[in-house]
């Protein structure tokens, strides 16, 4: 029936008719109508370059809706203006699952079809109404389905083909994954490793995204370690938290953290992993985190280097809050396998003046030139301390370097840049196993650590070396 066929001669009524003709069509189109926060944006974005994808969110901060949304593009092939995130030309094969049958049917199966077992609200989440031709029921779990056929190709009289999104559960085991050739698979809440290689396999031959959405509770998982520590070829992860959504105001997304238990505040509310009693430092990261700004001339600064080659040459820089006794990490460097040109550059850029520490291992010589790498930065130009870090009784100990760190963090006298998100990586990550540390992506905190030792050695910013050019200026 056409809208025309039921309008009226009142111009009031017809109104009516309209504003719910209106209502009604939003209701089954949403998928019309989704507009991704900035986050949301960039893990969609990311989908055309990275076949592995990560959106690791606070709860109910929207990370499940925007893959709901994102299923139901390729499914239908109705891509908005904006997009910018993979596109499939042809109808597809996907899969969508999570933990459980009843969590599935709760979670994945209501925002790709509407409430479920009320068949007049099916069309009322992501997949637009017009868009669902046949639903398959699962057996043995009351209101639940196992496959949405979808008309791909944009809706009304011409369709191009049909889309297939099978619907499962973690707990019918890997076993059941092994089903066709799949275009994509969506992931909802953290699977285990076996379900995720075999969500991987099934999407080899056609090299399709497999994308996932779930609150880092496990801490460190096989399957988050893939992400974030091994970060194998063509994964990515975003991170986002209450503050990042547009439902919660500051004011509601505090009180909602504020309920969360401590140890689980950097999972629930910011998608960070947790690492419990595992962490080196069991401070939760919003704790040591602040807004960058511009560091006074008068707080001595001090650059802190690690070496690498496979794994990265690191440096960061600290600025020592004289009056407070805080210290800052305001910026950080991480490239591996270059030569030290190119790292010299990079910290050169950062303010030739600046005084640079440096581990032990740099009076190693090199092989291809026999000249210590201590002596290889000096010739580059950089401010190299004349002694290795170390504490000023000469011992190179770790642990209290770690020890120090960690009293700063309790006491509020170690902060870091919210940009420094090389650094912060690491710090999510650093753990312990049986007691002793994890010698794993920890390059930029051993930078930090040294940097902490060698405090003693900050320099402040010498104005009167641009006085002459400041002068000039102003004539």
């Amino acid at each position: 029936m056409s809208i025309d066929s039921v309008l009226t001669g009142n111009p009031r009524l017809n109104l009516a008719i309209l504003l719910q003709e209106k209502v009604r069509r939003a209701k089954t189109n949403r998928l019309k109508y989704y507009r991704p926060y900035e986050k949301q944006r960039e893990f969609h974005e990311l989908g055309s370059k990275y076949r592995e994808r990560l959106l690791s969110a606070g709860n109910q901060s929207g990370k499940t809706y925007s893959a709901a949304m994102e299923t139901a593009m390729h499914a239908t092939g109705r891509y908005p203006d904006w997009w910018k995130g993979k596109v499939f030309e042809k109808p597809v094969a996907g899969l969508a699952a999570s933990v459980t049958s009843e969590l599935t049917r709760d979670g994945v199966q209501r925002l790709l079809l509407g409430r479920p077992g009320i068949e007049s609200e099916y069309g009322t989440a992501a997949l637009p109404r017009d868009s669902i031709k046949e639903i398959s029921s699962r057996a043995g779990v009351p209101n639940a389905v196992s496959q949405i056929i979808v008309r791909h190709g944009g809706g009304g009289d011409v369709q191009q083909g049909e889309s297939s999104i099978l619907i499962k559960s973690y707990d019918q085991g890997s076993e059941k994954f092994q089903a066709d050739t799949l275009n994509f698979v969506w992931l909802d809440e953290e699977p285990p490793i076996e379900i995720y290689t075999e969500a991987l396999t099934r999407t080899n031959t056609t090299l399709g995204p497999v994308f996932m959405t779930f609150t880092p509770l496990k801490g460190m998982s096989k399957t988050v370690m893939r992400f974030l520590i091994e970060k194998m070829p063509g994964t990515a992860v975003v991170f986002m938290g209450l503050y990042d959504v547009g439902h919660y105001t500051k004011e509601q997304a505090d009180q909602i953290i504020s309920t969360y238990p401590e140890h689980e505040r950097e999972a629930r509310a910011f998608g960070k992993p947790v690492l419990g009693s595992g962490a080196v430092f069991p401070i939760a990261e919003s704790e040591i985190v602040v807004q960058p700004f511009s560091i006074p001339d008068d707080w001595p600064r001090i650059c802190s280097m690690d070496l690498g080659w496979d794994h990265p040459t690191a440096a960061v820089w600290l600025a020592h809050n004289l009056e407070t006794d805080t210290v800052y990490l305001y910026d950080v460097y991480k490239r591996a396998k270059q030569v030290p040109a190119i790292h010299a550059s990079a910290i050169k850029g950062r303010g030739a003046w600046i005084p640079v520490a440096w581990p032990h291992d740099a009076l190693q010589t090199q092989k291809d030139s026999g000249i210590p790498m201590r002596d290889t930065y000096r010739t580059e130009g950089l401010n190299m301390l004349p002694e290795r870090t170390q504490f000023e009784d000469g011992s190179i100990g770790v642990e209290p370097g770690i020890q120090i760190m960690l009293n700063r963090m309790e006491t509020g006298k170690f902060k870091v840049f919210s940009n420094c998100e090389g650094w912060l990586e690491e710090y999510r990550m650093y753990h312990r196993k049986d007691g002793v540390i994890v010698k794993q992506m920890d390059d930029a905190i051993d930078a930090s650590r040294g940097g902490i030792m060698m405090l003693r050695y900050a320099k402040k910013f010498d104005t009167t070396q641009f006085k002459p050019f400041r002068d000039s200026w102003r004539a």
